[in-house]
């Protein structure tokens, strides 16, 4: 297993959100389970919120996990992605779409408002927060137990993964092999080609079909944008409220900027 990448700093004021989180099993039979989305959200959109709904319904249906928690991490401005807002609307942005439109799902701000962080090291804080801090959650009986942490991406994610150069094989091995991952499929993408080269973590990796096929994405959000198109029903309400009344996506507060290429990818 590989070692332990955790940081222990946090952004000044910072506190982890566990109004959502749910702290007793119904099942005791289950194995507790929290989804941990890390990407830009720029802007959060409706297949964003879906993944987390279609991911729910897979470990219903399919595992013997119960979801307890499912948060959004955003990445730093560090990440210096092309079309990346700046951390403050993008997590309230977040804020607004999940505090309004979902019963479950949680924004943690602790990725964003601080230097960049790799993936291993932000699942390595869930698991400190969930796990080490709050002790897991409790089982109908009383016994505390351990929260299993997972990532959940798109395939286009997993698709770099099998991609040489592009992710350290440390940080694969604790992503894949310590925690594992959930991921949806993508309009057009070949998942079995993306996890041929990760056969060893395969047991770890959860594929969900997307039945209903939707490949809304923040890049082409941002283009419609630019082009003064709606973009009402791609993405929720509050947050198109919200992007018009602070003028965001203009050229003016879009600076192009490249992508960091030491320390794998996250997703959109």
């Amino acid at each position: 297993m590989a070692a332990q990448t955790r940081q222990s700093s946090s952004p000044e004021g910072y506190s982890f959100p566990t109004h959502r989180l749910q702290r007793v099993l119904r099942d005791s039979s289950k194995q507790p389970l929290v989804l941990v989305a890390c990407g830009s959200f720029s802007p959060i959109t409706y297949l964003h919120l879906r993944m987390f709904e279609m991911a729910k319904d897979y470990a219903r249906q399919q595992t013997d996990y119960e979801i307890v928690g499912g948060y959004l991490s955003p990445v730093s401005d560090m990440y210096k992605k092309p079309g990346l807002l700046s951390a403050k609307h993008r997590v309230t942005m977040c804020n607004l779409a999940t505090e309004q439109t979902s019963s479950w799902l949680m924004v943690d701000s602790w990725e964003a408002f601080q230097s960049y962080q790799r993936t291993a090291v932000v699942l390595d804080h869930f698991e400190h927060e969930i796990n080490d801090k709050l002790g897991g959650v409790a089982t109908l009986e009383g016994e505390m137990r351990h929260v299993k942490i997972l990532l959940l991406a798109g395939s286009d994610l997993i698709a770099t993964m099998s991609e040489p150069g592009v992710w350290s094989q440390t940080d694969l091995a604790h992503i894949l092999g310590k925690y594992g991952c959930f991921i949806v499929e993508r309009a057009g993408s070949d998942m079995d080609q993306a996890t041929d080269s990760l056969a060893r973590w395969r047991h770890n990796i959860h594929m969900i079909p997307q039945l209903i096929q939707n490949d809304v994405s923040s890049t082409k959000v941002r283009l419609f944008l630019k082009r003064g198109l709606s973009v009402r029903y791609l993405l929720p309400s509050p947050v198109v409220t919200y992007i018009e009344e602070n003028g965001l996506y203009t050229e003016e507060n879009l600076p192009p900027s490249p992508r960091p290429s030491s320390s794998g990818v996250k997703g959109e």
